[in-house]
Formats: C-alpha cells, sequence, structure tokens
C-alpha cells in the first residue's frame, strides 16, 4: 500500500542507527514511534532555516523594515498548517520540503550540480519532486531568456521598429522571440552548459519509468494518472484561502471586476472553458468518498455533493483566486511564471484524488516569491494560522472516533 520511494524510510536509519551505536539504546527505543516522528522535526528546524536563506535570497533587500519582514515571513511558511500538522507525523511531507526547498537555494546560487543530487533526494521521497527539480532547472532558463528578452526590447526601442498590434500582440511577441531565441545553436548550447544535471537527472527518472512500468510503485490501482483539471481550480481556492490576506481585499476585487468589465469577451470565453473543465473533468476519488478522518471528505460531501450546481456557481471564485494569484506574481518575469505554471499544472492536474498535502510544495514556491508583504498583513496571515494550527491539533487529539467494523481510535486530520 505504501506507493512512495524508501527515502524516507532509508534516511531514518541513518538517523537512529547511529543514535544506537552513540547511546546504547535498544531497537525497541531506536525504533519507536516517537524516535522516527523526531527525524520529521530534525527536518522541520532544517526547513525553517531554508526558508529564511530562500526569502533572504529571492526577496531582495530594499528597506531596513524588510529582515523583520522576512522572519515573520519564515515563521509563517513554518507554521503553514497543512505542513506543520505533518511534521508531527512519520509522513513524507517535510523531508520531502526539505530536499527540494534545498535544491532550490542551490539553484539559485548557481550550484547546479548540488542542485540537481538534492532534487534526486527530493525524488526518493516522492516521485512528483522531479517536477520541482525540473522547475529548478527552468528558473535557469528562465533568467537567460528575461535577460534576452529585455536586450531585444531595448534593441528595437533604439532602433525605432513598428511593434505588433491587435489582440494577443503580447502573446505573439513572445511566442516569435521564443522561436528566435531556440533556433540559436549558441543559446541553445548555453542552456545545455548550465541545465545539465538536471537533464541527466530527468534522463535516469525516464529510466526509472520504463523499468518500473509507471511512476507509481505499490498500489497502482488507487494512484491512475488522469487529467483531473478542477485541481488547478481547488488550488487556486487553497491558495486563496490560506493567502487570503494578500490576495483578498476590496481593491483587489474592484481591480479585478474592472478588468472582467473591460475585456469581457475574454473572460467569458475563459468562463465557459473553466464551465467545461468542471463538468466533463471532474472527479471522485474512492479515497475521497469512503475517508472520512479527512477534511477533504467533508469539504466535497457538504459543499460539492450536496448540490450539483455548487461546482458550477464556484467557477467565478476559482478565476478571481487565479487572477489574484497571478497579480501577485508580476513582479516576476513573464517566463518564471511560465515555468511555474506548468510545473505546477504537471504536478497536480494527473492526481485524482483531491488531497491538501498535494499543495503544499507548490505553495510554499508560490508563497516564497511574492513580493514581501506589509507587517500588519503578516502578523494577520500569522495569527490565522495559529488558530487553524490550534483547533486541528485539538480536533485531531481530542475528537476522537471509531469506524464500526474496527476497534482502534481514528482521528481527524488534514
Amino acid at each position: 500500500m505504501i506507493t512512495t520511494l524508501p527515502g524516507l524510510y532509508l534516511l531514518s536509519v541513518g538517523v537512529v542507527k547511529p543514535a544506537s551505536w552513540i547511546f546504547g539504546w535498544s531497537e525497541h527505543i531506536v525504533c519507536s514511534i516517537g524516535m522516527l516522528r523526531f527525524v520529521n522535526l530534525l527536518f522541520s528546524v532544517g526547513n525553517f532555516y531554508l526558508l529564511y536563506l530562500l526569502l533572504h535570497k529571492v526577496q531582495p533587500r530594499h528597506k531596513a523594515a524588510s529582515s523583520i519582514q522576512r522572519i515573520l515571513s519564515t515563521l509563517t511558511l513554518a507554521v503553514f498548517p497543512t505542513l506543520y500538522f505533518f511534521n508531527f507525523l512519520y509522513y513524507t511531507e517535510a523531508g520531502s520540503m526539505f530536499f527540494t526547498l534545498f535544491a532550490y537555494l542551490m539553484c539559485l546560487y548557481g550550484n547546479h550540480k548540488t542542485s540537481a543530487l538534492l532534487g534526486f533526494c527530493g525524488f526518493m521521497f516522492r516521485q512528483t519532486n522531479i517536477i520541482w527539480a525540473i522547475f529548478c532547472a527552468g528558473n535557469v532558463v528562465a533568467q537567460k531568456l528575461t535577460e534576452a528578452w529585455k536586450t531585444e526590447l531595448q534593441k528595437k526601442k533604439e532602433e525605432k521598429l513598428p511593434s505588433i498590434k491587435g489582440p494577443f500582440s503580447e502573446f505573439r511577441k513572445i511566442l516569435q522571440f521564443l522561436l528566435a531565441y531556440s533556433m540559436s545553436f549558441k543559446n541553445l548550447s548555453m542552456l545545455f552548459l548550465l541545465t545539465w544535471p538536471y537533464i541527466l537527472l530527468m534522463f535516469l527518472f525516464c529510466a526509472f519509468v520504463v523499468v518500473n512500468g509507471g511512476i507509481v510503485i505499490g498500489d497502482r490501482s488507487s494512484h491512475e494518472a488522469c487529467l483531473h483539471f478542477p485541481q488547478l481550480f481547488y488550488f487556486f481556492s487553497f491558495t486563496l484561502f490560506f493567502s487570503f490576506p494578500h490576495l483578498l481585499s476590496l481593491k483587489k476585487i474592484r481591480s479585478f471586476l474592472c478588468l472582467v468589465w473591460k475585456r469581457r469577451i475574454q473572460f467569458f470565453v475563459i468562463t465557459l472553458v473553466s464551465i467545461f473543465l468542471v463538468w466533463k473533468f471532474t472527479y471522485a476519488h474512492k479515497y475521497l468518498l469512503a475517508d472520512n478522518r479527512h477534511y477533504t471528505f467533508y469539504v466535497w460531501k457538504r459543499v460539492f455533493q450536496r448540490y450539483e450546481i455548487v461546482k458550477y456557481l464556484l467557477v467565478p471564485v476559482y478565476i478571481f483566486a487565479g487572477w489574484s494569484i497571478a497579480d501577485s506574481l508580476k513582479s516576476k518575469s513573464i517566463f518564471w511564471n511560465l515555468m511555474f505554471f506548468i510545473c505546477l499544472f504537471t504536478v497536480i492536474v494527473p492526481q485524482k484524488l483531491l488531497e491538501f498535502r498535494y499543495f503544499i510544495l507548490p505553495y510554499v514556491i508560490y508563497r516564497l516569491n511574492i513580493p514581501l508583504p506589509p507587517t500588519s498583513r503578516l502578523v494577520c496571515e500569522l495569527g490565522c494560522y495559529a488558530v487553524v494550527n490550534f483547533l486541528t491539533f485539538y480536533i485531531f487529539l481530542n475528537k476522537t472516533f471509531q469506524w464500526p467494523n474496527s476497534q482502534d481510535i481514528q482521528r481527524f486530520m488534514w
């Protein structure tokens, strides 16, 4: 039934075995539930430090207050409810996050061989982490494309060349630029020399898929890939909920409504396409319908299953959430955004099961890359996270129940 590679178990042996040698502890002690969960607590400490380093690297130091904002942002992300909860259980989330963030940090420092090696470690914790190793390569490519794009724009400005006009003119200009850039052997060879460790990792992953007969190990029947497009909408809603101090305001809503009115034809088409995707590609996994320990069971039962029309009525909320997320990333280049959303799509859309744990990594990477919010919003966000964490732990510890056919104690969890 275990469907992930044994990265967590191998690393746990690497921690508990030396402990038994050094302290003379018995196997009963070193392989106890408490000791195994302690491995994830070590990862959570590492994640806190990595989050701070990443914020320091990603966010430019532009004013004195930014150091306070970085510390608050680090603390807020470290206690992000779905991640924080699983730090105390023997799940792969903490280790998966650690190696992926470490790979991203090494990528930003230009140490790509180390980044690819750490990406492999992340893959050993969860197979889909290979996408975030590719994201690191995409980060390098996006940086080079952005530099070349700025040079191209400056050149056209100096030569006063006529710009392309009409609908989708910006898209057409970027497409023409990408075609011209990719036709240059010099450009391609430069990108290859920068990203070859990630390319090698990708070849190793492809070899694994061929030998294994797929990406899933263990119980494949419960983890079949499909085109579950509404997963994007669920992720947008999840991000809007947990980042509401940054994404939801009267000013944002007014700006969105003005944009909808200004580009009503485009938004009408987007709405129709979204409704079609919800209609034709909504799936309910058997675990989602049967496992009443998880909050997603109750979200699905009390929101989506109560009335059939609800999933269509939520489409405007999905569109607003998606626009608000994209708007908050406008400080990043168009090529970085392209890489991020392609990776996001690749990670979550093939998943049939609606599971909040799948959203942790893309959420944290998104949150790291938005501009540092004001201190007041960070305090609000941190306070809300603290309340959610208190409630989830209280419910987990005190509101237990039993299934009719089992004597085991069951607990509510993410």
